[in-house]
């Protein structure tokens, strides 16, 4: 089975979005990311998607097949699939799970096989995959601004989560943090 990979970037205070929810700011060009060894390397290895409703939600989800940078299935952890769903393809697929984080990753993993499972688009997504401890490494990418306020992504932890640094690597302005869950 692939390593599930929680990855998200923040501004240098540690916001996922701006006061308003906005997440522009973070990525200054997404065109010039998308180049980016990086992102390649990510698209290439994703297997499958994790992500939360109100991220689905953010994007244009019927623009998503051919578009959106992972053409992998996708599993959106939601209370409240919606009535109708998404433009679809053979490589672009999209579960909505009610059953909870644990489902989600788990039906991801079996989606993605030895490929890695990416939870991305949610702070809170990512607060409820590192309690559950579902999360094998923890990637941030740490943009040069400071928000001042927005959406955390770590709120507070019922435990602390134990992080052994892999690498750090400048992507642009901005720096790569990955680093392997201890448990």
């Amino acid at each position: 089975m692939g390593t599930v990979l929680l990855s998200m970037f923040v501004s240098l205070d540690g916001f996922v979005n701006d006061p308003q929810g906005k997440v522009g700011a973070l990525y200054p060009d997404p065109a010039v990311l998308m180049e980016t060894a990086f992102m390649q390397d990510s698209i290439r290895d994703t297997g499958a998607v994790v992500m939360g409703r109100r991220a689905f939600d953010m994007g244009k989800p019927d623009d998503y097949v051919g578009q959106y940078e992972y053409q992998v299935p996708i599993f959106v952890l939601t209370h409240h699939p919606p009535a109708v769903a998404p433009k679809q393809d053979e490589h672009l697929t999209f579960t909505f799970v009610t059953g909870g984080i644990e489902d989600a990753v788990a039906r991801a993993q079996a989606a993605a096989g030895d490929r890695e499972v990416l939870v991305i688009g949610g702070a809170n997504t990512a607060q409820q995959a590192l309690e559950a401890g579902v999360i094998d490494e923890v990637e941030i990418g740490v943009a040069p601004l400071l928000l001042g306020s927005g959406t955390p992504l770590f709120g507070p932890l019922r435990h602390p989560v134990r992080l052994e640094r892999l690498r750090a690597t400048d992507i642009g302005d901005a720096t790569l943090l990955r680093y392997r869950v201890i448990r």
